[in-house]
């Protein structure tokens, strides 16, 4: 009975999964996993883009311009591709997270048994996607009830692509998405916080009764954050005299 029960609570679970995933309209790709040096390093990046549109996915790189439709991110999945130790052998499995880093997904542990870790990766990584497959994934147009109250947790992939501010920043000026340096804002119950795309928080925002301007905290400087002519100025005082920093911002 004891198992009976266990596996009607698992296929539950399965199916309750299945229908979350499809509420969901896109994935965000990251460039770079956390056991990896450098960006699509083994076209990992590639590969993942690849098995997720093969999966049914519309899925865009996290420093891709994408649709106004999918201009809410908080209506978006998050993909990581975790790596597991194993004995000569690679194993590799996918979570799709939501935009405050809660676990949507986790497909099953595909392996490879290949030297060459390119074609590890790759393998592990088509195996992992056989389970994500079988999800036959399909948008079902509903909206995703979203809570500004569930902090994003930094050390996951959800909180290190961007997500955009549910209400709009007046007059605010236009990012340019090529500057490297390019910061995401990810709302917060009380502002935004700035994320890289390491992913990295460097800076915290507090909203003002201002739309273009914010109490701003930065590796432990308290000053603002002001629009002027189009651009963003973190700006404070040190040594009594006040410096203006040019942020790029993404809102």
């Amino acid at each position: 009975m004891r198992i009976k029960f266990l596996l009607i609570a698992l296929l539950v679970s399965v199916i309750g999964f299945s229908q979350s995933v499809n509420d969901y309209k896109a994935v965000i790709i990251p460039l770079k996993y956390e056991f990896i040096k450098t960006d699509n390093q083994y076209r990992l990046a590639t590969s993942t883009k690849s098995n997720l549109v093969k999966a049914g996915f519309k899925a865009f790189y996290v420093n891709e311009e994408i649709p106004a439709e999918f201009s809410d991110r908080c209506q978006l999945l998050y993909i990581d591709v975790k790596k597991e130790n194993g004995f000569l052998v690679t194993k590799l499995f996918v979570q799709l997270k939501d935009c405050y880093g809660k676990i949507i997904y986790t497909s099953e542990i595909g392996k490879s048994k290949e030297k060459d870790y390119e074609i590890a990766y790759r393998e592990a990584l088509e195996q992992a996607f056989i389970s994500v497959n079988a999800l036959h994934y399909a948008y079902n147009g509903k909206a995703v009830a979203t809570s500004s109250s569930s902090p994003a947790k930094i050390s996951n992939v959800a909180a290190s692509v961007p997500t955009v501010a549910t209400t709009a920043v007046v007059a605010a000026p236009v990012a340019d998405v090529s500057d490297p340096n390019l910061l995401y804002a990810q709302p917060t119950e009380n502002g935004y916080q700035l994320i890289d795309k390491t992913p990295k928080v460097v800076m915290k925002l507090l909203k003002t009764s201002r739309a273009d301007s914010f109490i701003a905290i930065k590796d432990g400087i308290q000053g603002t954050l002001n629009a002027k002519d189009n651009q963003w100025f973190f700006e404070y005082y040190q040594n009594d005299k006040m410096v203006s920093e040019k942020i790029s911002v993404k809102f």
